[in-house]
């Protein structure tokens, strides 16, 4: 087996002429890097140079020519890799996000920022999707509106409020108590995730709003709140400002929307992975 010591020794040797020369630009002593081509030599079968002696360089033989040219691969190869870890160290790898409408608009855009900021190199890719059950398998970090279940770690990232969103005038300013909208038409998102905890909150309080049409854009939401086909009870953050739109408080409020950051629990992290954990932990604080 040959070491790459040695390999760079032969390079250095070929590429200077002589076995001095060699040593000094490596930093070695002359017989240091005679032993090494002599191990070389050993190893390969044969001799790598013809020494032609006194100050004359000395020469590769055709075998030294074949073990040099596949040497400098094996040492190129050797550097990248070197180059590869020194960048992964250093945060410029791969970071895999799961993401859902309302932290792509509002979280990721600041982490995101942070990341490219520190680490230029850095590769980012995100997968949006809403889900019931957040599936960790194939992504670093996941953000959710849940605690999520299972072996997993978690990060509370902030609480978002519920509010009534309806066409002004539709309702009285101020808050809207729940029991209004007992047999009201909603718009919805599918019943899913915050949506179900929000419904089976209003069934437990004996509230059945009448769900006219569902889908999982925030836009096309509220599109139809304008123009009249139903109210709907949305996380604030879900909402944009909007002359056309009317937000009132809930009375009761129902149980805010837990937005959380999810990674598989007990696994090891490369740095860019505990950065945007780092990071996120600082938006959180910010956001509370």
């Amino acid at each position: 087996m040959y070491a790459l010591r040695q390999l760079a020794t032969l390079a250095a040797v070929a590429d200077h002429g002589t076995f001095g020369r060699a040593a000094v630009a490596l930093g070695y002593t002359q017989s240091s890097v005679s032993q090494q081509i002599a191990v070389l030599e050993k190893e390969a079968g044969g001799p790598l140079f013809d020494r032609p002696g006194g100050p004359r360089p000395v020469r590769l033989t055709p075998l030294g020519a074949v073990v040099l040219e596949h040497g400098r691969e094996l040492l190129a190869r050797a550097q990248a890799m070197t180059d590869a870890v020194d960048r992964f160290r250093a945060g410029d790898g791969r970071i895999d996000i799961g993401t859902f409408q309302t932290a792509t608009n509002v979280l990721l855009p600041p982490l995101i920022r942070e990341l490219r900021d520190a680490h230029p190199g850095c590769d980012i890719r995100l997968f949006e999707e809403e889900t019931d059950v957040p599936d960790l398998g194939e992504i670093d970090l996941m953000f959710f509106d849940g605690p999520g279940d299972g072996d997993v770690e978690r990060l509370k990232v902030l609480a978002d409020p519920h509010v009534l969103v309806a066409r002004p005038g539709d309702f009285a300013p101020g808050p809207v108590e729940l029991k209004e909208l007992d047999g009201h038409p909603l718009v919805a998102h599918p019943a899913i995730c915050d949506q179900a905890r929000v419904e089976a909150t209003l069934d437990a309080a004996g509230i059945a709003p009448r769900f006219v049409f569902r889908t999982v854009g925030n836009e096309a939401l509220l599109a139809m709140v304008r123009a009249g086909l139903g109210a709907a009870v949305m996380p604030r953050l879900s909402v944009t400002d909007d002359q056309q739109l009317s937000l009132h408080p809930l009375d009761p409020q129902l149980p805010d929307r837990e937005i959380y950051l999810l990674w598989q629990a007990g696994r090891t992290h490369s740095p860019l992975v505990a950065h945007a954990i780092e990071i996120a932990r600082k938006l959180a604080a910010g956001l509370t």
